[in-house]
């Protein structure tokens, strides 16, 4: 070849300045979408720190329908299963299999040329002989399937080296229910006894233990049960720290159609034995989760298990994305402690930077820490104020309120304030002052009037900074 070839063929090959400089741009911005993207993941690794440590040992259980299981999306939640087995936290699966067993139902009257109607009764399944042997089939199939999925390890997958063993077996013990309401019940049981310890002894080897709704009696019966049923007698039986529902559907949904995030427990059983109505599987999930309270398991999940990520989301971030239905406080508010000094000091510091507060050291604040109420929820301390009394003057001064930029919004400055004014109350002090340098009017809108400095105790008179040329407000609170 020539070199005037050579020469031509090199001009055709160069790229246009334009495109040069697309494509200079473009790299620009796949690089600029990776730097966002890992500035996002880096923080949130982080806040999931605590959560790894905590859950570290643990046993949860978590139950999903055979809804959940026949998706297509299946694989990616056995992927976040593998994930929190690698993270040491100790696994109970119990699963579903209804729509398997419509099937099957379904496909043996095709073959017989015969219509089969199943016969629920306040949500359970009447199980006659037919409905039985296509239990015992669904029930098989579903394990394989799970127990196979959870022996994937193959490479450049999430399941790469995971190397999980699955444990089941006879381990629950049920009888018949017999007879209610009219209704005989036939092959349909209820859980009579959990074996805790043949778990347990797989759990401390590092298994995933996989629990179907299938029971045994000691004649040798088998009978259909609810994965409800089985998981609440495994979760107390075991003493588990979690139950986690994946459930079908939008989760638990207010009167306005709106993710219901908190319940206590009174909550929740007020809510069961209300007239509201609510679906079949979401009354039994609640139910259930109630029974668990009872029962001494602190912390019932209901999720959303068509979101991608949802078991992960609601397990390693604060607020999670589904329904906590706690048998203890999630939230408080209470008096400070010295273990709360680094909280508070982690909250107030960017308002102090921004001159909303008053500066503090350590020291001072440790000194003082008796004066502070704070609000706690899940360990973190999200909002505080400090009340500092002047018993001679039956006045008492609000200072250092916050409330974290999370969870601003949602009244709870406005349950401090008035957490702060009946504590003061009952201490008999009639009144409330506070200095202000940019919050004057949240104040005002809670009462609270402006006034001169020389209202103010004689002592707090004297260390009034004049720099700062805050605003006096004051409220009479007897």
């Amino acid at each position: 070849m020539s070199k005037r070839n050579v020469s031509k063929t090199a001009k055709k090959t160069t790229p246009p300045k334009s495109v040069a400089s697309s494509k200079k741009a473009l790299q620009g911005r796949v690089s600029s979408d990776a730097r966002g993207q890992q500035a996002q993941w880096v923080p949130w690794f982080r806040n999931a720190a605590p959560y790894i440590n905590a859950f570290r040992g643990r046993t949860f259980v978590v139950v999903f329908s055979g809804e959940a299981v026949a998706n297509t999306h299946f694989a990616g939640l056995i992927h976040d299963f593998a994930l929190l087995n690698s993270l040491g936290i100790r696994l109970v699966l119990v699963h579903g299999t209804r729509p398997q067993v419509e099937a099957r139902l379904k496909a043996r009257a095709s073959i017989l040329a015969r219509e089969y109607t199943t016969l629920f009764h306040r949500g359970l399944r009447v199980t006659d002989d037919t409905a039985l042997a296509c239990v015992k089939e669904a029930v098989g199939t579903v394990r394989v399937e799970i127990e196979a999925l959870l022996s994937m390890g193959l490479a450049n997958s999430p399941m790469a080296g995971a190397r999980i063993r699955v444990a089941s077996g006879n381990v629950v013990t049920a009888r018949p229910l017999g007879v209610h309401e009219g209704v005989d019940y036939l092959h349909t049981g209820e859980v009579r006894r959990i074996d805790a310890e043949a778990i347990k002894q797989q759990l401390d080897q590092n298994a995933v233990v996989l629990l179907s709704p299938l029971g045994y009696s000691p004649t040798g019966e088998v009978f259909n049960l609810s994965a409800e049923d089985v998981a609440t007698s495994a979760a107390i039986a075991l003493h588990a720290d979690k139950v986690l529902y994946l459930a079908e559907g939008s989760g638990l949904l207010d009167g306005r159609k709106r993710l219901t995030r908190e319940l206590t427990l009174v909550a929740a059983q007020k809510l069961l034995t209300s007239r509201r109505k609510l679906p079949d599987d979401m009354h039994r999930i609640l139910n259930s989760a109630v029974n668990l309270c009872l029962n001494g398991i602190k912390r019932v999940h209901i999720i959303n298990r068509e979101t991608d990520g949802a078991l992960l989301q609601e397990l390693f971030t604060r607020d999670g994305i589904g329904t906590l239905i706690s048998a203890d406080n999630y939230e408080e508010t209470r008096q400070a402690c010295i273990d709360d000094v680094a909280g508070i000091l982690e909250l107030i510091e960017p308002l102090e930077k921004t001159d909303v507060l008053v500066w503090r050291s350590r020291e001072n604040l440790e000194m003082e820490i008796e004066r502070f109420i704070v609000v706690e929820r899940d360990g973190m301390i999200i909002a505080c104020a400090a009340l500092y009394p002047f018993a001679k003057d039956n006045m008492a001064e609000l200072a250092c309120l916050a409330v974290h930029p999370d969870y601003q919004g949602a009244a709870r400055g406005n349950a401090l304030l008035h957490w702060v004014e009946q504590h003061a109350q009952q201490r008999h002090i009639k009144q409330i002052f506070v200095l202000s340098t940019k919050s004057s009017h949240w104040f005002i809108e809670r009462g609270y009037q402006r006034t001169d400095i020389k209202t103010l105790p004689v002592k707090r008179r004297a260390l009034y900074n004049y720099r700062r040329n805050s605003k006096v407000f004051i409220k009479d609170i007897s």
